[in-house]
């Protein structure tokens, strides 16, 4: 018998009383970036899946779901925006306008 305080999925235990929240990204049919949808309570990823599937996805909008754990998602803050983004912003070879394109090539 499993002791009520370990651990059942994704942070959950049976003396919680709300299920662990997870993040829904859903990819759309014609193959473009996955985009968040939105989020769902499961208690695991198979289960978070089928929730997002039965909310986000009823109608054939995703060809591809993807759930994360809301707890496992790390983000820059505003207060960063200076000093996290400064480094690619002396690199102008990363931006496409540094290039020039070549005379006879199409479709780019």
């Amino acid at each position: 018998m499993a002791n009520s305080n370990q651990q059942q999925g994704a942070g959950y235990t049976q003396q919680d009383t709300q299920w662990p929240l997870w993040e829904v990204f859903l990819q759309p049919p014609k193959g473009e970036a996955h985009e968040h949808a939105g989020s769902v309570h499961a208690t695991t990823a198979e289960q978070a899946l089928q929730n997002a599937r039965d909310v986000y996805a009823r109608r054939g909008e995703a060809v591809s779901i993807w759930v994360v754990p809301s707890g496992e998602i790390t983000a820059s803050t505003p207060d960063d925006m200076g000093p996290f983004f400064d480094p690619g912003n002396d690199k102008p070879y990363r931006h496409p306008q540094f290039y020039k394109v070549p005379r006879g090539v199409r479709g780019v």
